[in-house]
């Protein structure tokens, strides 16, 4: 039992660390935060391809060229993570809509939401989701972003 406990919460740092590193490593899927009411809402989207395939498992995500991975984080005026609702959508230039299905992930002080969108190559898709933070409202963030297969 102490053993499978060391285990995840071992992994449970790798993947806070490889979300580190790749926040800083990956120019092309560059972060973004967007400023409301005291609080950053930072939010990257990147190809599933990039998650191991054990981690992937953990966290239910599905890896694959056609998938990409969006990853929202809230932070307050001191940097701490905060609990917040999201729901959103995302379509391509010729209006095909996937609703986003955010999954929250809290580990080590850190809290993050993780979604799934599926594409085509060189796919550009516009992304609305709404950021509903309990006592201070509703954010929306809006973006474009272009995405690849990688294999």
């Amino acid at each position: 039992m102490i053993l499978a406990s060391q285990s995840r919460l071992k992994l449970q740092h790798l993947f806070a660390l490889f979300f580190t590193l790749l926040l800083s490593a990956l120019p092309t899927h560059a972060e973004q935060v967007q400023k409301f009411k005291g609080h950053e809402i930072h939010y990257i989207v990147f190809p599933s391809t990039v998650i191991q395939p054990k981690i992937a498992g953990q966290y239910a995500i599905n890896r694959g060229r056609d998938r990409a991975v969006i990853n929202i984080a809230v932070l307050d005026k001191e940097s701490n993570a905060v609990s917040a609702t999201l729901s959103g959508s995302s379509a391509n230039l010729i209006g095909q809509p996937q609703n986003l299905e955010f999954q929250e992930i809290r580990e080590a002080g850190a809290i993050y939401y993780l979604a799934q969108i599926r594409h085509s190559d060189q796919e550009i898709h516009k992304i609305t989701i709404e950021v509903d933070i309990p006592k201070v409202g509703t954010a929306t963030l809006n973006f474009q972003q272009k995405l690849y297969w990688e294999e």
